[in-house]
C-alpha cells in the first residue's frame, strides 16, 4: 500500500522515540515475566517477543525510510547475531518498504529530468523496489531501451537531516554506555557517507569509475548510467536483471553456484579495498543480484569509501598475516592500522584477538570453509553473556575504518546467508598480490 513520507524533524523524532519506548518497555516486561517461567516456556516467549518488536521496528523504519531505514538494513545482514525469526522480519527492509505514491514521485521526474516523462516511452508506476532514500521503477526510454529509474523521495534531504540529528543522539548515548571511544570523528565519517548518497550526480560518477575499474573483471556487472535521462535526484541506468538475494540464498540453486556467487562478491569487495582503494561500502544485500553464469550484478553505488593509501596498505598487511596463519602478528598489524586497546594505549590483548583470529585463520586456511548462520565467529561474539563484545568495545577504531569494518562485516553476513563455501585463501591471495599496484581514483572514468 502506498503512503506519504513523514518529513518533519518533530514527526520523525516522535516515531523513533515512540518506537524506542515501546520496544524498551516490551523487553523489560519480557525479562520480568521470564524470571517466573521455566526455561523452555521462557525461550518461546522471548522469541515471540523479539519477533513482535522486530515487526514494530520494521514497520516504523520502513515507513520512515531515510537514514532510519538504513539502520535497520545494517542490522539485518547479521543473521548469526539475532534469532532467525527476527532476521526474517528485518530482512524485509532489504527487499523494500511501503512505497510512496507514484504521483509524488512523478513530480520529481518532471522537475529533475530534462524533458521530464517525455524521455520515456513507458514507466511502470509500481516500483521494483522501495529503498531508504528512493524508489526504483522499470521502464523504457523513448528509443525503446529498457531501463531502471531510481527516483529520490520528495524532500528526502530534509528527512535525512532530521534523522541524522536524532540518530546522532541515540548512537552517541548508546556508545557512551558501552565504549570509551571518541564518537565525534566516527559520526563525522558516517554523516559524510550518508549525505553523499543524496547526490545522484555523484553516484553517476561513482558508477562510471566502478565500470572502468572492473572492466577487466568477467565476474562483475555494473549497469551503465544514461545521463540524458538522469539528474541530481533521478538516476536512469541500463536494465540489467538478476536473481535477487532471497532467491539466490534458497535451495532453488545448487551449492556450487552459490559458492561462485560468494567468491565473486568477496573478490569484488576486497579488490575495491586493497587494489582500487575505491570501496563499495553499502553491503545491504538488496544492492546485489546474481546471474546463472556465476556473475555478480552491483546496482547501488551511492555509498563509496575512498580508502587512504595507508589504510589500504595496513589492511593488506593484516590480510597477509592471516593468509600466513600468523596469529601472533595480528595485534601489531592492527595496532599499525590504528586499532588498539584504548585504555592501555597498547596493542589489542591476545585474550581479545586470539578467539576471533583463530576463526578468521580457519576461514582462510588450507582447508575449505563454508559460511553459515552457525559460523563460529558469531558464537565467539555472543560468548560469555556479552562480556566479549564489551571487551571489543574498548578498542579504538579510526574513522577511516568505520565503513571498511561495516563493509567487511556485512559481506561476512551475506556470505553466511548464501552458505557459500570454498578455498577462500585462493580467492584472497590474488587480491593481496594486486594490492601493491593500487589504482588512482582521482579520475572519474
Amino acid at each position: 500500500m502506498s503512503q506519504d513520507l513523514t518529513t518533519s524533524a518533530f514527526g520523525r523524532l516522535l516515531r523513533l522515540g515512540g518506537l524506542a519506548t515501546r520496544v524498551g518497555a516490551s523487553l523489560a516486561t519480557e525479562q520480568a515475566v521470564g524470571f517466573w517461567l521455566a526455561d523452555p516456556v521462557a525461550r518461546a516467549r522471548r522469541t515471540e517477543n523479539y519477533v513482535r518488536n522486530a515487526l514494530r521496528a520494521t514497520e516504523a523504519l520502513g515507513e520512515l525510510k531515510g537514514a532510519a531505514m538504513k539502520v535497520g538494513q545494517m542490522l539485518s545482514v547479521h543473521e548469526g547475531l539475532l534469532p532467525p525469526e527476527v532476521c526474517a522480519v528485518l530482512q524485509s527492509l532489504q527487499r523494500g518498504a511501503p512505497p510512496v505514491p507514484f504521483a509524488r514521485m512523478r513530480a520529481v521526474i518532471e522537475r529533475e529530468v530534462p524533458g521530464g516523462l517525455s524521455r520515456f516511452r513507458e514507466l511502470h508506476p509500481e516500483p521494483l523496489a522501495a529503498a531508504s532514500i528512493g524508489q526504483v521503477y522499470r521502464g523504457r526510454l523513448a528509443d525503446g531501451r529498457p531501463v531502471a529509474v531510481k527516483v529520490q523521495y520528495p524532500d528526502i534531504d530534509r528527512v535525512v537531516a532530521a534523522d541524522l540529528k536524532t540518530l546522532k543522539k541515540l548512537f552517541g548515548s548508546l556508545l557512551e554506555m558501552v565504549s570509551e571511544i571518541d564518537f565525534e570523528p566516527l559520526w563525522a565519517e558516517l554523516r559524510e557517507r550518508l549525505l553523499e548518497e543524496l547526490d545522484y550526480r555523484q553516484e553517476a560518477e561513482n558508477i562510471a569509475r566502478m565500470r572502468a575499474l572492473y572492466a577487466d573483471d568477467p565476474e562483475v556487472l555494473v549497469p551503465a548510467v544514461l545521463p540524458e535521462a538522469s539528474g541530481q535526484r533521478v538516476l536512469t541506468l541500463e536494465y540489467v536483471p538478476g536473481i535477487g538475494p532471497e532467491e539466490a540464498c534458497s535451495d532453488a540453486w545448487p551449492a556450487e553456484l552459490r559458492d561462485r556467487w560468494g567468491a565473486a562478491l568477496l573478490r569484488f569487495i576486497v579488490r575495491g579495498l586493497l587494489e582500487h582503494r575505491f570501496l563499495h561500502a553499502d553491503p545491504n544485500f538488496g544492492n546485489f543480484a546474481f546471474r546463472e553464469d556465476g556473475r555478480l550484478v552491483v546496482y547501488d553505488h551511492g555509498c563509496v569509501k575512498r580508502v587512504p593509501d595507508a589504510t589500504a596498505a595496513g589492511c593488506a598487511r593484516t590480510l597477509e598475516a592471516c593468509l600466513a596463519q600468523d596469529l601472533a602478528a595480528l595485534p601489531d598489524r592492527l595496532h599499525a592500522l590504528g586499532v588498539y586497546d584504548r585504555r592501555r594505549g597498547e596493542a589489542v590483548p591476545r585474550s581479545v584477538i586470539d578467539p576471533l583470529g583463530r576463526e578468521v585463520l580457519r576461514m582462510v586456511g588450507p582447508e575449505p570453509y563454508r559460511f553459515s548462520r552457525e559460523a563460529g565467529l558469531y558464537d565467539i561474539l555472543l560468548d560469555r553473556n556479552g562480556r566479549y563484545l564489551a571487551e571489543l568495545a574498548r578498542l579504538e577504531l579510526p574513522p577511516d575504518l568505520v565503513f571498511v569494518n561495516r563493509t567487511l562485516s556485512g559481506v561476512f553476513g551475506n556470505l553466511c546467508r548464501l552458505r557459500a563455501g570454498g578455498y577462500w585463501r585462493d580467492v584472497l591471495a590474488p587480491c593481496l598480490a594486486a594490492a601493491g599496484r593500487g589504482t588512482d581514483v582521482s579520475a572519474t572514468g
